[in-house]
């Protein structure tokens, strides 16, 4: 299996909670999580790469789902799942589950800082 490397937004309570829950998955250290918010480089615009969730797979840059599926197939628990998604149907439904979450996420991000401000 080849290395991931997927780039999230540091800054957003929801995914820095969601990359914590990936990194301790990553018990091999198959992905390099990069923060889109930090000096680092970006390979494409960071307002894209903030807007939605990416992740290079092979060389090749991918975004909302199939990067999501790129970084399931890196982690063994979740493999089959990420091996699942290269079949086209099930690509289109976890794309389509995705688009839809992007509509709630700034709700959820807003009601985690809350959350967070308050603890």
């Amino acid at each position: 299996m080849s290395g991931v490397t997927v780039w999230h937004d540091g800054n957003c309570p929801l995914c820095r909670r969601e990359i914590a829950l990936m990194r301790r998955l990553d018990r091999g250290g198959r992905i390099t999580f990069v923060d889109a918010t930090g000096p680092e480089v970006c390979p494409s615009d960071r307002a894209a790469l903030l807007a939605r969730f990416h992740a290079m797979e092979d060389g090749r840059m991918l975004s909302g789902a199939a990067a999501f599926a790129a970084m399931w197939r890196a982690i063994p628990l979740l493999r089959p799942i990420g091996l699942l998604a290269r079949y086209r149907p099930v690509l289109r439904l976890l794309e389509r589950a995705y688009s839809r979450f992007l509509i709630v996420r700034p709700r959820l991000q807003r009601w985690l800082l809350r959350r967070e401000a308050r603890a």
